[in-house]
């Protein structure tokens, strides 16, 4: 395996644990939120969904700008 395929194996890694631990806990933010407002929970379920591939999204734009 190659130093470069390790390193975006381990961040690949990291993200999705990351995004994993936060999803775990999405129902209970989501339903803290959603005392306060309705919208504001669904606008963060949205933001949660919308992050997850942003986050890939750049990774993937910042590793093109990389190879030039």
């Amino acid at each position: 395996m190659q130093n470069s395929n390790r390193n975006s194996a381990i961040a690949a890694a990291a993200i999705m644990i990351g995004f994993g631990l936060v999803a775990y806990y999405l129902p209970t933010i989501m339903l803290a939120v959603g005392n306060l407002s309705t919208a504001a929970a669904g606008v963060v379920a949205v933001a949660f969904v919308a992050a997850f591939f942003l986050i890939f999204w750049l990774r993937a734009r910042a590793q093109r700008r990389g190879e030039n």
